[in-house]
């Protein structure tokens, strides 16, 4: 290599040297954006109202006198000639037979211990497993605030804690006590008394044991005639009118109704959609269909009607409460609005049905439109991205996932500050 060659080569170099050098020095002092990472973003809007529930109740009485016994649970299915409660002369029978159940009970128990196939097949580990199974079910139960559900997981649990204990101590006997259980519910059952009335269901229904004086004004026949100031005076602790000897009501068919006014502007709920509704008593969500959408007038106030096809204890126990009507998940990519730019490209022409116009020779008709988007920083340079909007909010959108090519996609750095992030 000549002295002239390595001349040019030590000039190029250093020309290279220097060119790098100044941009990284502009880049430092001009362009130092500030970015963020374009991330997976979901949304579940919601509209609290307080809700007034509307079922097609008639009231059960009986004579007024006595000690009433119910024989069903609130939210029970009650066929033709079901029992709904007895009537003693004094709470002393009623005691009895609450006695009579709980020796029962632990009659039945015993006898689940002591059969010959529960000790036959069943393993130490094994019960072991479902022990701690079963304590964590009720913890669940007890947070969730079921308990009635916690009850029966006792005696279930009662169950496997005495199997464990029979099979790692043969020498453990229940027979003893079984018999004297059994001794013991014979005598106490000599002692009854028959009812001096008896409470029947006439026809096929469910059964609430609670009247709070709406039972008249608050019918399914009549839900769509309900007026929002007849709503705003409904109290869950009743009216104070309630029918004298009233013992409970029946309740026909399994649909209710959950009535108010709430905020349908983001939900954007229509009439025949299935909404989820969580209600401030229960831990559950439940699924209602949207019978009705009346505006009143405000723009924040839609009064609805959502019929709920779900019947249990949990869902009798109040008559007003605080719900919420949950929107479907959306989900995307979560754009800050401080990043959003627009900027003039040549998008396609659609027709009516959204579908692209072509010409002639079937390219596509485009013309110069304003379109939304980002900048994002590819390398050291800021390049436009779309957004296909799915969700909008007061901080942020969100773009569709997998929108395509020329849109933003998940992790680009999208610029929210610096020079060129606008694009010049």
């Amino acid at each position: 290599m000549n002295e002239l060659t390595t001349r040019i080569l030590k000039i190029l170099v250093t020309v290279f040297a220097v060119v790098l050098a100044s941009t990284i020095f502009y880049h430092l002092l001009f362009q130092d954006y500030e970015t963020e990472n374009a991330i997976y973003y979901e949304v579940r809007d919601s509209s609290p109202f307080q809700g007034v529930y509307v079922r097609s109740e008639t009231v059960q009485q009986y004579a007024g006198t006595g000690a009433l016994r119910y024989c069903v649970d609130d939210g029970a299915k009650l066929g033709v000639g079901s029992t709904i409660a007895e009537v003693y002369s004094d709470e002393a029978q009623i005691d009895l037979r609450r006695r009579i159940a709980e020796k029962e009970d632990e009659l039945a128990m015993l006898n689940r211990i002591e059969n010959p196939g529960t000790a036959e097949h069943a393993q130490p580990a094994n019960l072991s497993a479902l022990i701690r199974d079963q304590y964590r079910s009720m913890i669940r139960l007890r947070e969730r605030g079921e308990y009635s559900a916690m009850l029966s997981g006792r005696q279930e649990l009662n169950v496997y804690m005495s199997t464990y204990e029979k099979i790692t101590h043969p020498e453990m006997d229940y027979q003893s006590r079984i018999a004297a259980l059994e001794d013991e519910i014979g005598r106490l059952n000599l002692l009854k008394t028959v009812p001096e009335q008896t409470i029947r269901s006439d026809r096929s229904a469910y059964f609430i044991s609670y009247v709070d004086g709406y039972e008249s004004l608050l019918r399914a026949e009549n839900v769509r005639q309900l007026t929002a100031e007849q709503l705003a005076e409904i109290r869950d602790e009743g009216s104070g009118n309630v029918e004298p000897n009233a013992i409970g009501k029946l309740v026909d068919g399994y649909s209710w109704y959950i009535v108010g006014e709430f905020d349908n502007t983001k939900l954007r709920l229509s009439e025949d959609d299935v909404a989820t509704v969580r209600l401030e008593s229960l831990s559950r969500s439940l699924k209602a269909k949207v019978e009705s959408l009346v505006s009143t007038g405000d723009i924040t106030k839609t009064q609805a009607i959502l019929r709920c096809d779900q019947f249990t204890y949990d869902t009798v126990q109040h008559r007003t409460e605080r719900v919420e009507i949950l929107r479907d998940t959306v989900e995307g990519i979560r754009v800050p609005r401080s990043a959003i730019r627009f900027k003039e490209l040549d998008e396609p022409v659609l027709d009516e049905k959204g579908k692209a116009i072509a010409d002639e020779e079937g390219n596509p008709v485009t013309q110069p439109t304003d379109t939304m988007g980002v900048y994002v920083l590819v390398g050291e340079t800021a390049e436009f991205r779309k957004l296909d909007i799915v969700y909008e909010d007061e901080d942020f959108y969100l773009s569709r996932l997998n929108a395509g090519s020329g849109y933003v996609s998940l992790y680009d750095d999208i610029i929210v500050k610096g020079v060129m992030a606008d694009g010049g």
